[in-house]
């Protein structure tokens, strides 16, 4: 058994979460936050038998584009010149498949 750790941003969480419980695969959705952008995101714990790992990934990546985004860098407050925003992708999603060494359900 694997447990899936995908981290996916909001905009992309409905969608992964709809084609999910199509396909009968139980989740549980988490909300978080990103560090780096400091924007919402979603994460998504799956646990599945071995042999469907690769469907759940498939799933994933087809439900989960990224995005180019602009954004101003956070800079020293007292720079005079505000720096010009820069391009940076977003969206998509990092997964994480974990060895489950025991599984129990009450």
């Amino acid at each position: 058994m694997k447990l899936i750790i995908a981290v996916v941003q909001d905009k992309d969480s409905h969608r992964l979460a709809q084609a999910l419980i199509e396909e009968e695969l139980r989740v549980t959705k988490l909300a978080s936050t990103g560090g780096f952008l400091k924007s919402g995101n979603t994460t998504f714990l799956i646990g599945v038998d071995d042999e469907h790992v690769n469907r759940v990934l498939n799933i994933i990546q087809h439900n989960c584009q990224s995005r180019k985004r602009l954004m101003l860098p956070m800079g020293d407050s007292a720079d005079a010149y505000p720096s010009p925003p820069v391009e940076v992708q977003v969206g998509g999603a990092t997964v994480f498949v974990l060895p489950v060494e025991r599984f129990e359900q009450y």
